[in-house]
C-alpha cells in the first residue's frame, strides 16, 4: 500500500503544470495520501507563488507557458532550499541534464505512474527528515582541508566556503563517510536518490563532475574524487591539501 511519510503534520506540495486534466488528478492522488497540494498552471506566475509559500516540494514541468520550467528553476533558487522534482519529456536528455546541473534533486519522465511520483516524493521527504535529525556528536567529517559540517550543511576547502546544491552535499558526505572505498553508482543511487541504477542514468556523472569542479579536482586527471573505471568512484582521504 502506498503511504505518506508519517509526519507531525502534512507536507506542502506545489505542483506547476499547464496540463490541467493531468494536474487535476495528480492533486487529486496525492491529497489522498495526506498532502497539501498548491498548483500553478504558468511558470511565471509561480515564481512569486513559490517564493511566498515556501513549500516542502516542487513538482516543476519543463513546458509551460509565461516561462518554462528551467527558468522558473533559476529564478527561484536565491529564495527557496526545498526540494524540486522535475518532470521532462519522455527520451528528452537535454532537460534532464541540463535540470539536474542547475541543481534539482530529481526527475521522472512523463508519463510516469503515480505510484512512482510518489516513491520519489516520498524519498525526497524522507531526506529532508534525515536532515534534521543530525546530532551535534556526529556533525564533522574533516579531510586536511576540507571540513564538512553535517549539522549546519556547510562545506569549506582551505577555509573558503563552496556552495553546494542538496544533492551534490549528500553526495560528497556519502562519498567522504566511505573514504579510501570504491563505491558503485548504484550504491550512490540508493543512498542519494533512494533508486536502483538503470545502467543509463547519468544523474552521477554529472553530479560527480559538478563537484569536481567546484572542489578544484582537475576532470581530466581527478586526484579527490577518482574513477575506477568498470567500479565506480573513489574518494582519495589524503588529497584534500
Amino acid at each position: 500500500m502506498d503511504r505518506v511519510l508519517d509526519l507531525s503534520e502534512k507536507k506542502h506540495i506545489f505542483l506547476v503544470e499547464d496540463d490541467e486534466r493531468l494536474a487535476s488528478l495528480t492533486r487529486e492522488y496525492l491529497e489522498g495520501h495526506g498532502f497539501l497540494v498548491s498548483h500553478e498552471n504558468r511558470g511565471d506566475l509561480a515564481v512569486k507563488s513559490i517564493v511566498k509559500k515556501q513549500p516542502d516540494l516542487i513538482i516543476l514541468d519543463l513546458m509551460l507557458p509565461g516561462l518554462d520550467g528551467l527558468e522558473v528553476f533559476k529564478q527561484i533558487q536565491p529564495d527557496y532550499s526545498g526540494s524540486v522534482l522535475m518532470l521532462t519529456a519522455k527520451d528528452d536528455d537535454i532537460d534532464q541534464i541540463l535540470g539536474l546541473e542547475l541543481g534539482a534533486d530529481d526527475y521522472v519522465v512523463k508519463p510516469v505512474q503515480p505510484r512512482v511520483l510518489l516513491a520519489r516524493i516520498n524519498t525526497l521527504l524522507r531526506r529532508q527528515v534525515k536532515e534534521k535529525k543530525i546530532t551535534e556528536q556526529s556533525n564533522e567529517l574533516i579531510f586536511c582541508a576540507l571540513e564538512i559540517n553535517l549539522l549546519s550543511r556547510r562545506l569549506t576547502l582551505s577555509g573558503k566556503k563552496i556552495e553546494l546544491t542538496t544533492n551534490e552535499f549528500e553526495l560528497i558526505c556519502f562519498l567522504a563517510s566511505h573514504a579510501g572505498e570504491i563505491v558503485t553508482r548504484e550504491q550512490i543511487m540508493r543512498a542519494v536518490r533512494g533508486i536502483q541504477y538503470d545502467g543509463l542514468d547519468r544523474w552521477v556523472d554529472i553530479r560527480i563532475s559538478r563537484l569536481r569542479n567546484k572542489l578544484k579536482d582537475d576532470a581530466q586527471h581527478p586526484e579527490k574524487i577518482k574513477t575506477i573505471w568498470g567500479k565506480g568512484y573513489l574518494f582519495v582521504r589524503d588529497a584534500w591539501k
